[in-house]
């Protein structure tokens, strides 16, 4: 009998995190929890540990401490608090794989870590790969790590390639939903509300990851990763806008055929991919049916309007800590904007200025990209008082 994996979800009060808990709950017999981990919803991560009963969990508000600690100690759960907990409980000896569901940079060191410790990754988690995409599969190759892409456009990817390791890639073609305000000019999106901007049309997600989506800077994002987690150059990467967001992703061969991977917008699936490779587990979420979706539409995504996609193909032709900014950048224009501080278009302004003011280092370290993310986010704030 195969012992069930145990895993460490870091960030499990969030979408990716409390969807990756349905999964875990259909299937007992595969998976334990082994570490929940969040930042501030301590109400949440209470009640997921005393259903899910783990060795031990993590809460990043070190004020909350005492009331998560009240609440478990009685039932055997260890408790810690604070970023540097957070960043040391993926090295315990019981962890089998460490899925990384937290939200932006801070996703980071705690994935490093992981690494260093031999630990498999189920990655929703891709600013860690922007930020220092080649230190972190150096890391991986020379430590015996595998990482398993939870992004369903990266996990349509890697189920495509499944058997096909061995072909080299011509090009991948991202899908991208194109979000709330697919179709509109730059007139419209001048005016356009945080309210507005966060009813993303298919997928549930967090405030920053819709916000992102809105701005094509997700999709962004994506490419970055995607270099990483493939092996592949600039050049080989397309975008096209799929408004059904059916067909997730698709790879081109050298012989010109090519695979895609289709199924309802549904994360639990990459996310029980990710977790049961190279199986694939029964499961109960509603089925495709091609009846419902006769039309399957694709555009050119408009990268006049949508600057954000295009900046992050160029900090990704241009390298080194480029994307480190353009990461970092992000994360306070998105904070600023969700705040009703700045508005939508002023965003990929303020990122596109912010790339022009930092030291540009060709190969940085580790060290490098923590001083660059620190260094981006301080003239970014800088930038927005100006502008307020």
């Amino acid at each position: 009998m195969i012992e069930a994996k145990r895993v460490a979800i870091l960030g499990s009060t969030g979408s990716i995190g409390t969807q990756t808990l349905e999964v875990i709950r259909q299937h007992p017999e595969e998976f334990e929890v082994e570490v929940l981990t969040a930042q501030n919803n301590c109400d949440l991560l209470i009640a997921q540990a005393l259903e899910f009963q783990p060795n031990a969990v993590v809460i990043g508000n070190e004020a909350s401490y005492q009331k998560v600690k009240e609440a478990l100690i009685p039932h055997d759960i260890k408790v810690f608090a604070g970023q540097k907990a957070l960043a040391q409980i993926v090295e315990m000896e019981t962890i089998d794989v460490v899925l990384t569901a937290l939200v932006g940079y801070s996703g980071l060191i705690p994935t490093v870590n992981a690494i260093q410790a031999g630990k498999q990754i189920a990655l929703a988690n891709k600013e860690t790969l922007v930020v220092a995409g080649e230190i972190i599969t150096a890391i991986a190759k020379e430590k015996g790590v595998n990482i398993y892409p939870v992004d369903s456009e990266h996990s349509a990817i890697f189920q495509c390639l499944v058997g096909e390791f061995h072909n080299p890639i011509e090009k991948i073609i991202l899908t991208a939903s194109g979000g709330p305000f697919r179709g509109k000019d730059r007139d419209f999106l001048q005016n356009v509300t945080k309210a507005q901007a966060l009813k993303h049309p298919n997928w549930d997600m967090g405030a920053k990851i819709t916000i992102d989506s809105a701005s094509l800077m997700n999709k962004g994002l994506e490419v970055i990763e995607a270099k990483w987690l493939f092996g592949l150059k600039s050049e080989q990467i397309e975008v096209v806008v799929h408004p059904q967001s059916i067909i997730h992703s698709l790879v081109q061969f050298e012989d010109g055929s090519m695979k895609a991977q289709l199924g309802l917008p549904d994360m639990r699936i990459p996310i029980q991919f990710a977790l049961s490779y190279p199986h694939r587990l029964k499961s109960d979420f509603e089925r495709f049916d091609f009846l419902k979706y006769p039309n399957l539409t694709f555009e050119q995504p408009d990268l006049k309007t949508f600057r954000n996609l295009q900046l992050a193909f160029d900090a990704l032709a241009k390298g080194g800590n480029a994307p480190c900014v353009l990461n970092a950048a992000n994360e306070i224009v998105v904070e600023a904007f969700l705040k009703e501080e700045i508005g939508f278009l002023e965003m990929s302004d303020l990122i596109g200025e912010t790339l022009t003011k930092i030291e540009f280092i060709g190969h940085p370290s580790l060290e490098d990209y923590v001083e660059t993310d620190q260094r981006a986010r301080e003239i970014t704030k800088e930038l927005i008082k100006r502008k307020v």
